[in-house]
């Protein structure tokens, strides 16, 4: 008798804990909230967006810190450009002069590229460096700017300092300069559009950490 007793104590104990049918309480606080507590198999595992992001390096040749931009004489723009400016954007140094045919052909796609790229953090320099005395003229740059529809800024290197700077030897000549100051690309002359294009698409969506 003494057990069924204790039996039956038991049960009324029970049913005050947990009536028929109802849901167990929810607490208020999570389980394991102590600090350095991994959490339990049942937690979900973190979403990727969680995750944090892996820097992106374009496959693209690394060919040193680019010469800075001492030009003086500058149009379409409103004061000169320098590179120690414009780290975070990538840059395109056209290597250029107004009566060189093969240079008025590159500047259409100079022009699209600029309207297309330029919201992105593309900046293009045309680097004027003349051929013949009458290039020299600043107002005859003015009007060959006008008249070829340039829409980008033109530094006159008439002391050929950048072109020289660069290393260069040819017209036109194009070199693209990556977020952090580095000549990444180099193309002479006409042609290879779409490879140019592809590195910078690939320059601008270069990240860091």
């Amino acid at each position: 008798m003494k057990k069924a007793g204790l039996f039956l104590l038991s049960l009324l104990l029970a049913g005050c804990a947990l009536l028929p049918g109802e849901a167990p309480p929810k607490s208020g606080f999570p389980l394991a909230e102590a600090a350095g507590s991994q959490p339990s198999p049942s937690q979900p595992a973190p979403t990727q967006a969680m995750q944090p992001t892996e820097p992106f390096h374009a496959n693209l040749p690394d060919y040193g810190a680019a010469p800075e931009l001492n030009n003086q004489v500058w149009l379409n723009t409103d004061q000169p450009l320098r590179l120690a400016d414009l780290h975070s954007k990538v840059v395109l140094v056209d290597m250029w002069t107004f009566g060189c045919i093969n240079c008025q052909h590159v500047i259409p796609s100079l022009r699209g590229w600029y309207q297309k790229y330029s919201s992105d953090g593309l900046v293009i320099i045309g680097n004027h460096y003349p051929e013949f005395s009458f290039e020299k003229d600043l107002n005859n740059l003015k009007d060959a700017i006008q008249r070829l529809d340039v829409p980008y800024p033109v530094a006159q290197d008439n002391d050929g300092a950048t072109w020289r700077a660069y290393n260069n030897r040819y017209w036109p000549s194009l070199f693209l300069i990556d977020k952090r100051g580095h000549v990444r690309y180099r193309h002479i002359g006409e042609g290879a559009y779409a490879e140019t294009e592809a590195a910078i698409q690939s320059l601008l969506a270069e990240t860091y950490p």
